[in-house]
C-alpha cells in the first residue's frame, strides 16, 4: 500500500568539511559495480543527497547549477538497506532536506530488471534516481531546454559520485533502463523523466 505522502523522514544534516579532499576523491573516483553486503548509515544518504541536489546557501541555490535557477531536477531514494529506513521509494526534498515517502517495499530487484536485467543494481544498498520536469526549463529556454537539464543531470550525477568516494563508497551512473518501467515503480507524477540511476554502496574491493 501506498505510503501517506505526510510521510516524513528528517535527515542529518549535512556536513561542511570531510576526511578527503576533491583532489582525492577525483584521483580515486571508478565506477563500482559490486557492493559489500552491508547497509548505509543516514548520515552518509543525507551527505549524498546533499552532494546532488542540496540547498547551500539563501535563496534556494543548490550544490549543483541549474539554468535560470530553474531547479527541473527531482531526485528519488530507492532504499533497501539504510540504517534507519524502511525499504521502499523516497523523494528528497531539498528545502528542507528531508525525505517523503512514495511507495512501501524493496523495489530494488525491480529496478535491476527495468535496467535490462543489470542484476548487480539490486546488490547495491541504494539506489537514487535522477529525474526531471524539463518542462520548467521549457517556459524560458524553449528548445533549448532538453539541452540543459542533460547538463544538470550531469553536474549531480557527478557531485553525487565524488561524495560517494569522498564517505568511502562506490557509486555509477546507470543510463540503460526501459523509462516506463522505472516511473511506475517509483509512482513518478506524469511530467516527471527518469535520466539517470546511481547505486551506491560499500565496494566489494577497496
Amino acid at each position: 500500500m501506498k505510503p501517506a505522502v505526510l510521510d516524513r523522514v528528517g535527515l542529518p544534516p549535512p556536513r561542511r568539511a570531510g576526511a578527503a579532499s576533491l583532489e582525492e576523491s577525483l584521483w580515486r573516483r571508478r565506477s563500482v559495480r559490486a557492493f559489500a553486503a552491508a547497509s548505509l548509515a543516514l548520515d552518509e544518504l543525507s551527505q549524498l543527497l546533499f552532494a546532488a541536489q542540496g540547498v547551500n546557501r539563501a535563496g534556494g541555490y543548490r550544490t549543483a547549477p541549474s539554468a535560470g535557477a530553474l531547479f527541473p531536477l527531482e531526485v528519488y531514494l530507492v532504499a533497501g538497506a539504510v540504517d534507519g529506513l524502511d525499504p521502499g521509494v523516497y523523494r528528497f526534498r531539498p528545502g528542507r532536506h528531508d525525505l517523503v515517502a512514495v511507495a512501501a517495499g524493496d523495489r530494488r530487484r525491480g529496478l535491476a530488471k527495468a535496467a535490462l536485467w543489470q542484476d548487480w543494481i539490486a546488490s547495491a544498498p541504494a539506489v537514487l534516481v535522477i529525474a526531471a520536469v524539463v518542462a520548467r526549463t521549457e517556459r524560458k529556454y524553449k528548445d533549448r531546454a532538453l539541452r540543459y537539464v542533460l547538463i544538470e543531470v550531469g553536474h549531480a550525477a557527478e557531485n553525487l559520485c565524488l561524495e560517494a568516494v569522498a564517505l568511502g563508497l562506490g557509486a555509477t551512473v546507470v543510463g540503460a533502463f526501459r523509462d516506463a518501467e522505472v516511473e511506475a515503480l517509483l509512482a513518478m507524477a506524469a511530467e516527471e523523466e527518469p535520466f539517470c540511476l546511481v547505486p551506491v554502496g560499500r565496494p566489494a574491493e577497496p
